[in-house]
């Protein structure tokens, strides 16, 4: 097979791919509860005891306490991602807060707040 048809049936596909996962709506942020939170956590942290989940009014993240300390959950795509809070920077976004990870696999998360919220969950990120 010649290699620009071979080239057109990858490109083809893949972007069939993409469309026929964002038609179904596989493409949307997961919405987070509470209890989906929570659960959510979990499932990234088996071994945690969560003591209290505060989600975002926005519904794409939550943090997280647990106690081993602070973390932080968010939407990315139909999964999420979780990360204790323990070697991180809390900077002012225009949208929220910049949480910046010194940690290669996750760099950064930008957690969509408005001013009371980012006010509420930059007290409860301080180091105890």
């Amino acid at each position: 097979m010649p290699l620009e048809i071979l080239l057109v049936l990858v490109v083809g596909g893949i972007a069939g791919i993409t469309v026929m996962l964002h038609m179904t709506g596989r493409s949307r942020l997961r919405r987070l509860t509470p209890e989906i939170a929570r659960s959510e956590w979990l499932r990234h942290a088996p071994d945690d005891e969560v003591i209290d989940v505060t989600v975002a009014n926005d519904g794409h993240a939550a943090l997280i306490r647990t106690e081993k300390g602070n973390g932080v959950l968010w939407s990315f795509g139909a999964d999420t991602v979780a990360r204790h809070l323990l070697d991180f920077d809390v900077m002012d976004h225009p949208q929220g807060v910049e949480v910046r990870f010194h940690d290669f696999g996750t760099p950064k998360a930008v957690i969509h707040l408005d001013e009371t919220e980012r006010r509420h969950w930059q007290h409860l990120m301080e180091p105890a």
